[in-house]
């Protein structure tokens, strides 16, 4: 009897309407997205997938126009520069919420960012086997990667790389646009869509693919909760106007630690630390966080030390002696088989 009534409350009432659609949001960012189909069946599940495709495509339209004042590193008073110089580089902060908990990441000098990739061709490279390769401080994962059935090597990016000024990946033509997340030479953070071109102009050093951005000039793009894309572990990236740069770092899928966040939720804890623009990572069983050569975070995947993957976001105290190569050098998306290990 409670399993039909049960199922007459989600089919039949509002409220259970709401919480059907939740979970079949939260599945289709997962592994099984297939399932979603018995919840909301097959051409619901299409529909969504293909609604919040079109949604997330226009969240990036409206150009940026924050700037970032005073910039690190550019202060013109004796006493600010003392000031600027007793922030730390890195400061960590937890948090928590309904269902999720997980970090905050500040990093006060944006300029000392930079994408970092895997060491060797074939397979993606672990965030925290990055960090340690290289000598950075801190990194959190960064864009999107082919992943055919979920089980992908990490190797193949989606859309761009970008890594010291230098594009060292892109499956887009010359005169189409991708959703980016990236830093220009100032250290200012561009998140919307752009074509190779613009980011050229624009002068960006560091970027990946990934979207939607959830925060352009000051105000946030996600309407509600049910609009959040489902319950899941996320990561973002946002920036205030004093140029700090804000990692949000949630893990899900463990019940008694943390179920995940939506993009809301995400959306909220940014805007409640001052960014002005945010833009969401790769998440799920890519989220990661390292600090100091270790895991901080509990990633949703059987390795604690989390997924292969195509690039990361790396902390360096002196950015311009990290040697980052170009790993995909003289080769075409097409050379590239992202389900082969």
């Amino acid at each position: 009897m409670l399993g039909i009534g049960g199922i007459i409350w989600m089919f039949i009432t509002p409220s259970g309407n709401n919480f059907r659609y939740l979970i079949a949001d939260t599945l289709i960012t997962t592994q099984h997205r297939y399932l979603a189909k018995y919840i909301i069946g097959q051409h619901e599940l299409d529909s969504r997938v293909k609604e919040y495709q079109n949604r997330f495509d226009a969240m990036g339209d409206e150009r940026d126009t924050h700037e970032i004042s005073p910039s690190p590193g550019e202060q013109t008073s004796e006493d600010s520069g003392a000031a600027e110089q007793e922030k730390p580089l890195v400061q960590i902060e937890k948090i928590s919420g309904h269902g999720y908990s997980g970090y905050v990441m500040t990093i006060n000098d944006p300029k000392k960012i930079r994408i970092a990739v895997p060491e060797k061709a074939g397979r993606g490279e672990r965030v925290l086997s990055m960090v340690q390769r290289t000598g950075a401080v801190a990194g959190v994962n960064g864009g999107g990667f082919a992943d055919p059935n979920w089980q992908g090597n990490g190797f193949q990016p989606i859309g761009i790389v970008m890594s010291g000024g230098e594009l060292f990946y892109s499956d887009l033509g010359k005169s189409r646009s991708t959703q980016v997340v990236g830093l220009d030479k100032q250290g200012k953070m561009i998140a919307g869509r752009y074509t190779l071109a613009e980011l050229q102009q624009l002068g960006v050093q560091e970027a990946v693919t990934f979207q939607p951005r959830i925060i352009v000039n000051g105000k946030g793009l996600i309407k509600n909760a049910a609009d959040g894309w489902g319950i899941a572990p996320r990561t973002a990236m946002g920036q205030r106007e004093d140029g700090a740069i804000l990692f949000v770092v949630i893990d899900g899928r463990q019940p008694g630690h943390s179920i995940g966040a939506n993009l809301y939720d995400v959306q909220n804890i940014m805007l409640a630390h001052g960014a002005v623009i945010a833009a969401n990572l790769d998440g799920g069983s890519s989220t990661m966080l390292v600090k100091d050569g270790a895991v901080l975070n509990k990633p949703s995947t059987k390795s604690s030390e989390g997924r292969y993957l195509p690039s990361a976001w790396l902390v360096f105290e002196h950015p311009e002696q990290a040697v980052i190569s170009n790993v995909w050098a003289g080769l075409k998306p097409g050379d590239i088989d992202p389900g082969k290990w």
